[in-house]
């Protein structure tokens, strides 16, 4: 089983912490979020992973090396310019059967072999992890009907989101949608998927995700993981 890390962003948001370290880099604990994340594939049955790189490649690739340290063989795929989320994967070769791919930034106790049987049951070319979230606006919404009349008023409504968690389970054939050294992002590889008719399944997930986008959330990230870690790392002693 291969799985594709996404590792190539220069974490914007998350400066200043990432002018020095990749995002995926960043502590959590004793450890970084990119390794906690490869512990988790390897519990999922994943031995072989590719990481996609960019923003400060180096450091990246002599910080994991092969990969011999987490029991997994660790290759680097480079991004001469930037590709988006989904463009990188026509650079990894190799993907010839299912294959999971990854935000390097993520945090969470989702089971990784349990979202593969999920992808499998449903006979699907593509499946979203997927997290609900709540959206609070603290302002009076006005929905408006034709020449700018009132048809509803709302007072601070909360919205209900689905949305993706950056983790993904492919089968080969999603491969040629993405044209290989074009910029793409995954919202538009999903909809030339859909647009084809092909089946691309959401798997829900109720448990702890963060998505590492924030100073906010990474901090939170930090302390949940002090007090959580045997639910992220179940193996350790």
């Amino acid at each position: 089983m291969k799985a594709v890390i996404l590792a190539g962003g220069k974490g914007t948001r998350l400066a200043p912490y990432t002018r020095v370290f990749p995002k995926p880099m960043l502590p959590i604990g004793d450890k970084t979020i990119l390794e906690i994340l490869l512990l988790q594939l390897k519990r999922a049955g994943v031995d072989e992973v590719v990481l996609t790189v960019g923003h400060l490649a180096g450091l990246m690739r002599a910080f994991f090396a092969d990969g011999s340290q987490y029991g997994l063989k660790i290759g680097y795929g480079y991004e001469p310019h930037p590709l988006g989320t989904a463009g990188p994967l026509a650079q990894v070769g190799g993907l010839d059967e299912t294959f999971i791919v990854t935000n390097g930034d993520v945090l969470t106790t989702l089971d990784i072999a349990d979202l593969l049987r999920y992808h499998r049951e449903h006979g699907a070319v593509a499946t979203i992890a997927s997290h609900r979230r709540q959206v609070h606006i603290d302002l009076g919404v006005i929905e408006t009907c034709t020449d700018h009349m009132v048809c509803d008023y709302v007072e601070k409504p909360t919205i209900d989101y689905l949305v993706s968690m950056g983790i993904y389970v492919f089968e080969p054939q999603v491969l040629s949608y993405i044209p290989k050294g074009e910029y793409l992002d995954f919202p538009v590889l999903v909809k030339k998927l859909l647009a084809d008719e092909k089946a691309v399944a959401a798997y829900p997930f109720e448990g702890y995700w963060q998505d590492l986008g924030r100073p906010d959330d990474y901090e939170q990230a930090v302390e949940d993981f002090d007090h959580m870690r045997k639910q992220f790392l179940p193996e350790e002693d």
